[in-house]
């Protein structure tokens, strides 16, 4: 045997992976396609890496829409409290912002990649950059064959799949992993767009492109009805929306518009304020401006790029004089500034998304240990998996745990394995 474990892929799940059997004794091979380990790290959290999120078991089971029961084995091993003392252990003190977020002090998701590279060499697994797999399938007798694309094969009892799935392929992420297991005899679930911007058919939203709504409401109406809300900051692009609020909503409308339903983003601007409220606000801004025109009343309800927009949308003329707008003319503003309604056309593509959502049958998955119920001594680990949570931290904690959970098994069953019967 080349060695008691080998990990396929050197992201999140995969390094967590590959540190974790080397610490519990095996001998373990780390094989990453690009040319270092942790791409797909360094540009988590906008460059900062959202380690994980300080939040109860309960608000991160709330947190990952797909499959949260099959985690629970694997985060009572690695749980939260785990994680952030792990990397606090590795040097990497932690701090929480807004929405239970845990970052590095330093925000700098390359002090965790270097973390967790120490990691591998201290607790002796080698790592193997620029190691392209070709291919994987079980040897003659027991355990598995990786065959490189430099044509070397090589054997294991144990091998851990972790190579993540569709999204950020310039990490290397494309989708290798799917491919070996349906080989193997497993099933993918369909893969789709997660946490992914969308497109829109208003052509408005360009005029808006580069401005961040924050503290606003965003709400996913389909076929007319809301089935989703989500509160925090919204970015408009030059063909869409994206941000926090738009990637959460991400994981209601993809579906949606698989199945041909209409979907509809209703944005509430001002979502401290009720109607009633709202309507008083905008007559008091009103009656300071009374001898302006309607397009010099806004600036201080508004943002300046967005102004041209409500004015159109509201169909009061730009250059009425603010005395002589009408009740039903303000109370249509108000209701425009509680509900812009935008028409969702379709979802970015997959590569664009932070995650893929879909992956391996976890019905065929041990989800104490993460491994295949078909084919003994096969690990996955990580986005490959058919589970993924929002943003905020959730799917790197899924790295982290089932990563975890993935490593010490396979590391315990090497150690069986080698043990005299």
């Amino acid at each position: 045997m080349d060695a008691d474990v080998i990990v396929i892929g050197a992201g999140a799940a995969g390094m967590l992976a590959a540190g974790t059997a080397a610490s519990h004794g095996a001998r373990v091979m780390l094989l990453e396609k690009k040319d270092a380990p942790g791409k797909k790290i360094l540009i988590t959290g906008k460059g900062r890496c959202n380690i994980t999120n300080h939040c109860s078991r309960e608000e991160l089971m709330q947190n990952i829409p797909a499959n949260p029961k099959f985690l629970f084995g694997a985060l009572q091993a690695f749980s939260i409290r785990d994680c952030i003392d792990f990397f606090e252990q590795l040097g990497i003190p932690t701090k929480v912002e807004r929405g239970n977020r845990v970052f590095p002090q330093s925000d700098k998701a390359g002090d965790v990649v270097n973390a967790l590279m120490c990691y591998l060499r201290d607790s002796g697994a080698e790592l193997c950059p620029d190691t392209p797999v070709q291919g994987l399938k079980a040897a003659p007798g027991k355990g598995l064959e990786v065959t490189l694309e430099r044509g070397e094969v090589l054997k294991a009892p144990s091998v851990i799949v972790a190579t993540g799935g569709l999204s950020a392929p310039g990490t290397g992420s494309t989708g290798d992993g799917y491919r070996w297991a349906e080989k193997l005899g497993h099933s993918v679930k369909p893969l789709r767009p997660s946490l992914v911007p969308l497109e829109t058919a208003e052509d408005w939203v360009w005029e808006a492109q580069g401005l961040t709504l924050k503290n606003v409401e965003a709400s996913v109406s389909v076929n007319s009805k809301i089935i989703a809300r989500e509160f925090g900051e919204l970015l408009f692009t030059h063909w869409g929306v994206s941000g926090p609020v738009i990637l959460t909503l991400s994981d209601w409308v993809v579906p949606a518009l698989a199945a041909g339903s209409t979907v509809k983003l209703i944005i509430d601007l001002k979502p401290a304020l009720d109607r009633e409220q709202l309507d008083q606000r905008v007559q008091r801004d009103f009656s300071q401006y009374t001898r302006k025109q309607f397009k010099n009343s806004l600036g201080e309800l508004l943002p300046k790029s967005l102004i041209p927009v409500i004015i159109r949308l509201s169909g009061i003329p730009e250059d009425k004089f603010i005395h002589q707008i009408m009740r039903e003319e303000r109370a249509k503003l108000v209701d425009l500034l509680k509900g812009l309604s935008i028409t969702v056309s379709k979802a970015r593509p997959i590569r664009e998304a932070v995650i893929t959502a879909g992956g391996i049958n976890i019905k065929e998955v041990n989800p104490k240990t993460m491994e295949s119920k078909l084919v003994p001594g096969l690990y996955f680990a990580g986005e490959i998996l058919d589970v993924h949570g929002f943003t905020g931290g959730f799917n790197l904690q899924i790295a982290w745990s089932t990563g975890f959970a993935a490593g010490k098994a396979a590391a315990e069953r090497s150690v069986m394995d080698s043990s005299p019967s």
